[in-house]
């Protein structure tokens, strides 16, 4: 691998020309936010069904504290 000028974890491949990124610590780091966010995504989304629910059981203790 041949060190791309200018930048300290880019290099070119000698067999096919492509530049790869050795940066380990900025790939965990992406990783890791990835993570965070569908973490994130997986917390909001349980709260709004968690919510429909309550919605739900609202609704049907009304209905039934109507009927009496």
């Amino acid at each position: 691998m041949i060190k791309v000028e200018g930048h300290s974890n880019l290099y070119r491949d000698k067999s096919t020309g492509a530049i790869v990124n050795c940066d380990d610590l900025g790939y965990e780091q992406h990783l890791k936010m990835i993570k965070t966010q569908k973490n994130k995504e997986d917390e909001m989304n349980k709260m709004k069904n968690d919510i429909e629910e309550i919605k739900e059981s609202l609704s049907l203790l009304i209905k039934n504290l109507n009927k009496t």
